[in-house]
């Protein structure tokens, strides 16, 4: 079997993220020995790290990094640290001009509730158990990024904010295909979410969504407002399998919707564009609070760079591998302190990884 190459830019950033990172490019390695895959590993400055060497969230050498390589890993930005900065030397600042500089306009975000952790989640069993949803969230248009915005002061000495929801027919359709094309892969049920009772964007949106529909007539497409897809997604989880929406409501419906897993910190995503690398990144945030005391769970990074295989590298047998050995690894009861509940095992980040190790050894064996 010929060796597959790939070049991965990894993006440790801030807080935690340096240590779960550790974990997942341990396990990639792993099973790139296994599977005949040679990753070509290089590093690069993001968010608060980048601004503290270079004064810059996004430093030039970065961008022109991720743009060269198959797949983007990156963990965690922000901080307190940085939280008093100006707007466009913010972290964050520099995460949405990574998105925007690759053109990664499609977020996918699964929130599926693992049987091991079930009653991790706030709801009870018989409402989150079995939930499967897939949120497409669009990534690059929106109140996020759409003009005229700031704040400015008016005749009478008033501040006013002003930030310009927008998207154009091209950006509603190619997010509107890629929401059609992973409901068809998955139970064929689309739902699209919006407020267009209100805004005359969301007019648009549900417009130019429903004439994409005969082009999928094996997906089942409904429509919703965003306030009741909120109440629905506490309500009664398990009616939602794929959901399709803009920038801000997808950022916020990801959120609740991974909370029904009870840990954010388990969850992964994918952005993915036309052309471009895509970049495979955990929900969860940088946490300062617990960053070098080796506290952190790594299973959202290491499902990440499980995604960045099925997802960017086309490598599913990769990616069910590590997927697999997550699972087993909780099935052997252990845990970070995040997902700990009473008769587990607690460990730390460096310790979990070394069990994804261990169980990955044993899958490569038994597969022999």
């Amino acid at each position: 079997m010929t060796q597959q190459h790939y070049r991965i830019t990894l993006l440790p950033g801030d807080g935690i993220g340096p240590e779960i990172m550790t974990v997942a490019v341990e396990v990639l390695k792993v099973v790139g020995e296994q599977l005949n895959l040679h990753f070509e590993f290089q590093q690069a400055l993001i968010g608060g790290a980048a601004i503290d060497a270079t004064g810059e969230p996004l430093p030039d050498e970065t961008m022109e990094m991720c743009l060269k390589s198959d797949a983007v890993l990156l963990a965690a930005i922000g901080g307190y640290k940085w939280d008093t900065l100006p707007r466009h030397l913010r972290p964050e600042t520099g995460l949405l001009g990574l998105r925007a500089g690759l053109g990664l306009f499609a977020n996918l975000r699964p929130a599926k509730i693992l049987p091991q952790l079930i009653d991790a989640s706030s709801l009870k069993r018989e409402v989150v158990e079995g939930v499967d949803i897939m949120v497409v969230r669009e990534l690059t248009g929106g109140i996020y990024f759409g003009q005229p915005r700031g704040i400015f002061t008016t005749e009478t000495g008033d501040r006013r904010g002003v930030n310009t929801m927008a998207y154009t027919e091209t950006e509603i359709d190619r997010i509107g295909r890629v929401a059609f094309e992973t409901a068809q892969k998955r139970s064929g049920k689309l739902c699209s979410v919006d407020k267009a009772n209100v805004l005359e964007v969301s007019q648009l949106w549900r417009d130019r969504i429903t004439q994409l529909a005969p082009e999928y007539p094996d997906v089942e497409l409904s429509h919703m407002y965003v306030d009741n897809a909120a109440m629905q997604l506490l309500r009664w989880p398990k009616q939602f399998d794929t959901i399709v929406t803009g920038n801000l409501f997808g950022d916020i419906l990801s959120d609740a919707a991974a909370m029904l897993t009870g840990s954010i910190g388990m969850l992964p995503s994918a952005s993915l564009g036309a052309a471009n690398p895509g970049v495979f990144e955990p929900v969860h945030g940088s946490a300062p609070d617990i960053a070098g005391q080796d506290k952190a769970n790594p299973l959202a990074q290491v499902l990440s760079a499980a995604m960045m295989l099925r997802y960017g590298l086309n490598q599913p047998t990769a990616a069910d591998r590590i997927e697999q050995a997550v699972l087993q690894v909780l099935d052997r009861g252990d845990r970070t302190g995040d997902i700990m509940s009473p008769g587990m095992n607690l460990l730390g980040c460096h310790a979990m990884g070394n069990a994804l190790i261990e169980v990955l050894e044993q899958l490569a064996t038994s597969v022999i």
